[in-house]
C-alpha cells in the first residue's frame, strides 16, 4: 500500500471547501458512468453466459434451508 500517495490524498481532500467537497464525492460515489444494475442483468439475459443453468436440475425446494 502507498502510505504516502494516501496521505496526500487525506491533506488534499482536508483543503477542499465544503462545496468542493461535496462535488468530489458526489463524483466519487454517485459516478453516474458506472454500469448500473439493470444494465448487468440485461448483459447476462443476452449474453447467454448463464444458459447453461437452464440444464441443471432443479434440487432446491422452499422447504429446504433455514427460514428467513
Amino acid at each position: 500500500m502507498n502510505h504516502k500517495l494516501v496521505d496526500s490524498l487525506i491533506t488534499i481532500i482536508g483543503s477542499l471547501s465544503e462545496e468542493e467537497r461535496k462535488t468530489f464525492e458526489e463524483k466519487l460515489f454517485f459516478d453516474n458512468n458506472q454500469i448500473r444494475t439493470q444494465e448487468l442483468i440485461n448483459l447476462a439475459q443476452k449474453g447467454n453466459s448463464f444458459d447453461f443453468l437452464a440444464d441443471e436440475p432443479d434440487i432446491y425446494t422452499l422447504e429446504d434451508g433455514e427460514s428467513v
